[in-house]
């Protein structure tokens, strides 16, 4: 039975994290990464205590998280060794096919690579330090903040605005002219054939 769990309070190893999607924006992680070494030498424990990982419980007892990667690659990076966990179900006592089908039936998991492809939820890598990149994810990153869209709670909102500036930006501009590629996007996001993606913040009809 799925049920509901109080947050667990004493420290988790971010190597024990399992993680729920195949890639990551390395930009997002590397601006996440100077925000925690900007303020951990002062704030670094409140921030920490205020940012709780969301994560299931699978089989053997481990904790997938289902939001908050690129915080915790950052912090992993950075020589951050634990981090605190809140336990969103326990389904620990599944077998293992049966929990990463009830995963995907609940949209806590993203098995797309870095282009965008659909693979098994078999082939999520084990290990946070494995995330591919998706420089897509970071352009969606940095749309957001520039007012692109707003933010929102659909589950992977930003890798649904990322497979869609996938198709309409080439990769080319995107390694060459990072900031170009963000006014190219902004301009994308708020026509009409991006209406349908969580977040919109372009002319309704």
């Amino acid at each position: 039975m799925m049920q509901d769990c109080p947050p667990i309070l004493h420290p988790t190893p971010l190597a024990e994290l399992r993680p729920t999607q195949m890639t990551v924006g390395r930009r997002e992680v590397a601006r996440k990464r100077r925000d925690w070494e900007e303020r951990s030498h002062e704030a670094g424990g409140a921030f920490l205590s205020h940012h709780l990982l969301p994560a299931i419980l699978g089989p053997k007892q481990r904790p997938w998280i289902i939001d908050n990667h690129h915080l915790a690659v950052a912090l992993m990076e950075a020589g951050q060794q634990q981090v605190l966990v809140r336990i969103v179900a326990d389904l620990s006592h599944l077998s293992r096919e049966t929990f990463l089908t009830v995963m995907d039936n609940r949209n806590w998991l993203h098995p797309f690579d870095e282009k965008g492809v659909r693979k098994s939820a078999a082939d999520l890598p084990k290990k946070l330090s494995r995330l591919r990149d998706d420089p897509y994810r970071s352009l969606a990153g940095q749309l957001r903040r520039a007012g692109g869209y707003a933010k929102d709670d659909t589950p992977y909102s930003e890798f649904l605005w990322a497979d869609f500036l996938r198709h309409r930006i080439k990769p080319a501009l995107l390694e060459s002219d990072f900031d170009t590629a963000v006014e190219k996007a902004l301009t994308i996001a708020r026509g009409a054939e991006a209406a349908y993606l969580p977040g919109y913040a372009g002319p309704h009809d």
